[in-house]
């Protein structure tokens, strides 16, 4: 199985990234967690994407607040999938964070998840590979209807509560 590498920008970042993590692990995806700084770092994350598919990587989860031009960044060095997480920050809420994600230049994609919103990033990773792997596939499904069944018990609840 490929495994997700998991990049921020800085160990502030870590306590949102956390998420995804915990997210791969319990699918069974094996992932590498590193802080590499689009600005601080540049050379070192260009290195890293330019080598994570010889490395046995399938798609690279980049969280960064503020400016955040990691995702872009390592874009710019691989043709693997990237999944931008933008980081809320106290200045503007992660908005500045979600529009330097999400407004890439035509050719260089970044798939962009909500603020802070780790957990749809991994998922997000965890469907790409499971588009080749049953397994993985079959955990996602079984996921699905989990969620589903919950949903339909609390609606049972309710329901009997309020409408006799």
């Amino acid at each position: 199985m490929k495994k997700i590498a998991v990049i921020m920008g800085s160990d502030s970042d870590l306590p949102v990234v956390e998420k995804a993590i915990t997210t791969l692990k319990d699918y069974g995806v094996p992932c590498e967690v590193h802080v590499f700084s689009a600005h601080r770092t540049p050379d070192a994350a260009a290195e890293f994407a330019m080598n994570a598919r010889r490395n046995g990587f399938g798609a690279i989860i980049a969280a960064a607040g503020k400016a955040a031009h990691l995702a872009g960044a390592l874009a710019a060095r691989t043709t693997l999938p990237i999944v931008g997480i933008p980081v809320k920050s106290s200045n503007l809420d992660g908005v500045d964070a979600l529009l330097s994600t999400v407004q890439m230049p035509s050719g260089m994609p970044v798939a962009t998840v909500a603020i802070d919103g780790a957990v749809n990033a991994a998922l997000l990773c965890i469907e790409m590979l499971a588009i080749s792997d049953s397994e993985l596939a079959a955990k996602l499904d079984k996921a699905r209807a989990d969620g589903q069944a919950k949903v339909l018990a609390k609606n049972k609840e309710i329901e009997e509560k309020y409408n006799g």
